[in-house]
């Protein structure tokens, strides 16, 4: 008996392999779907021109890149985004055009030559959030979906006070996410509380306190020995002074933070 092959599964662009982003075409290529790769060198114009019928674009570039990358991305190829960095925001993609992307808050981590690190299984939301859960399930890392871009909003602004907090008071203290909690509570709160303005800041709306502070020890929690000061940190506290400038927002421990590391 002659069995009918299955059809091949439609192909996904993955836009920077990293140690995340390869993470993301590791995944998709364990579910069957070929797997586009484009690197820092190729534009991206000719990769979509090349695969219209691709039905997943993975953004995975550094935050510094994104707002251009964005920028090249056609109307058309706009429901297929799917974006994962750090200290996303809406008004990222609504800036590029950009309405209702896929949008996953990112809670594992990749180092090279080690196995991906879950601290706590990463909220999704969007039009191709199956997609993207059965692609980080194949490799064991769980995701969920969330019902409403207001609560994905939410868990986007969580992960923003967990790393920038985290970073910023390592720059101080160094050590881990237990020790900062443990040993250097009021700092960390008082690190929080100007991020936490500086996001309503960005994202025009009141935020309260406690859900946000919750989510925060949820991700400590998940990995208690997980370091504070990050490769980025500082890069992190200069963005994050900046921007409180533009609205006027004066934050007087990270700047006390900022003196000291000057």
């Amino acid at each position: 008996m002659t069995t009918t092959p299955r059809p091949l599964a439609p192909p996904v662009i993955v836009v920077g392999l990293g140690e995340i982003g390869s993470i993301f075409a590791q995944g998709f290529l364990k579910l069957g779907h070929p797997v586009v790769p484009v690197t820092r060198a190729q534009s991206l114009a000719p990769v979509l021109a090349a695969t219209p019928h691709a039905e997943v674009l993975v953004l995975a570039v550094g935050e510094a890149a994104l707002p251009e990358l964005l920028r090249a991305v056609p109307p058309s190829w706009h429901d297929r985004v799917v974006l994962l960095q750090n200290e996303l925001l809406p008004r990222d993609w609504l800036a590029a055009g950009i309405a209702d992307p896929t949008v996953i808050s990112i809670w594992f981590e990749k180092k090279p030559g080690k196995v991906a690190n879950q601290l706590i299984p990463s909220p999704v939301y969007g039009a191709q959030s199956a997609r993207v859960q059965a692609a980080l399930g194949t490799l064991g890392l769980n995701a969920r979906a969330v019902a409403s871009r207001e609560a994905m909003l939410q868990e986007l602004v969580i992960k923003n006070v967990y790393i920038l907090t985290t970073n910023i008071a390592g720059l101080k203290v160094g050590g881990d996410v237990a020790t900062l909690w443990r040993d250097h509570r009021p700092l960390a709160e008082a690190v929080a509380e100007e991020v936490v303005r500086l996001q309503e800041k960005l994202v025009q709306q009141p935020l309260p306190m406690a859900p946000l502070l919750a989510g925060m020890l949820a991700g400590f929690n998940g990995d208690p020995a997980h370091g504070c000061k990050g490769r980025t940190a500082a890069a992190r506290l200069t963005r994050a002074l900046a921007l409180a400038a533009e609205f006027g927002l004066k934050l007087p421990t990270l700047h006390a933070i900022a003196a000291e590391h000057a």
